[in-house]
């Protein structure tokens, strides 16, 4: 019987340590800037970004002979972040527009740079921390970068004046960032937000990836992430969910998602949906995967856009 109990405690003693071992992985993985890399994100979207190449990159080439400059702030925790700001028309509109995960703004704005700016629309691509020009090794999943939003829309008013109608578009983590942003005190310029694909919680996100793709139980990797994460920078997996923080919202959403979205479910954005206080509107596009909708459906994605921006923006 001693042997067997010794052979049993020596399992277990195996087994934690591999689950140990596995969740820095994961952690370092996923939330460690060095390591997060934007192929294998393209890669689990499950899109075949391919088809859409042309089509970026004419947009991505006319938006980069408008005039532009890099622009920067300081986050509250003293990271030095960075935009980009196309002056469009001048005039009063303004939209600043947040990147998903292992991306940056140039990269993921390109393509709706062509609704936007020739629209008259101010136009700020921000690079989330740890992505892009930004500042940062510790990726923020939204929890953080809400509270460096607020400081873009900050700067985007004085740079427009008070009378800036501003809007906010999200795309994925981006649009995590600006659920989560409509639970802070937003200054009166703010009219809109869009958000496009985003997530609950980092802790939802991860339990869908690691059960729908890598076919492995959540309990316990995401709890010894959990508690590196609140050691590393202070906050945990689900200390922040765009689910609950719209239920503090007052200003009114437009949810966008893809139907068959296979990385971020579409769930997600209904139940966020659900949630939100504020007055709200939705479009599902069907046969749209992760981020693709605006390709899947060009036209009906502006339609959407038109008439949501004229019913907040004068």
């Amino acid at each position: 019987m001693g042997k067997i109990m010794k052979g049993a405690a020596a399992l277990l003693g195996v087994l934690a340590a591999a689950e140990a071992g596995g969740s820095a992985y994961l952690y370092r993985r996923t939330m460690i800037r060095c390591n997060a890399k934007t192929e294998r994100t393209m890669k689990m979207s499950g899109v075949d970004w391919e088809k859409y190449i042309p089509m970026m990159k004419a947009r991505r080439e006319w938006m980069m002979e408008q005039p532009h400059e890099d622009v920067w702030i300081t986050s509250h925790d003293g990271l030095k972040l960075h935009g980009t700001y196309f002056k469009g028309g001048e005039g009063n509109r303004a939209v600043i527009c947040f990147h998903g995960y292992t991306s940056e703004g140039l990269n993921d704005y390109g393509s709706l740079s062509d609704y936007y700016l020739k629209r008259g629309f101010r136009m700020l691509l921000v690079d989330l921390r740890a992505h892009g020009q930004s500042g940062g090794e510790h990726i923020g999943f939204g929890s953080m970068d809400r509270f460096d939003g607020v400081r873009w829309v900050d700067w985007m008013v004085e740079k427009t004046g008070g009378d800036a109608q501003i809007l906010l578009h999200g795309n994925s983590m981006g649009s995590a960032t600006v659920c989560m942003m409509s639970g802070l005190k937003l200054p009166p310029q703010v009219k809109g937000i869009v958000s496009d694909c985003a997530f609950t919680s980092m802790k939802d996100v991860f339990t869908h990836v690691l059960h729908s793709m890598y076919h492995i139980p959540a309990f316990p990797m995401l709890q010894i992430a959990d508690r590196a994460n609140r050691k590393q920078v202070g906050y945990g997996l689900d200390d922040c969910d765009s689910s609950r923080e719209v239920r503090k919202a007052t200003v009114p959403f437009l949810f966008i998602h893809g139907a068959d979205d296979v990385f971020v479910p579409c769930w997600m954005t209904e139940k966020i949906y659900e949630n939100c206080a504020s007055p709200k509107t939705k479009l599902i596009v069907r046969g749209a995967g992760h981020g693709e909708s605006y390709y899947k459906d060009t036209e009906g994605y502006e339609k959407a856009l038109d008439s949501f921006i004229g019913r907040i923006m004068k």
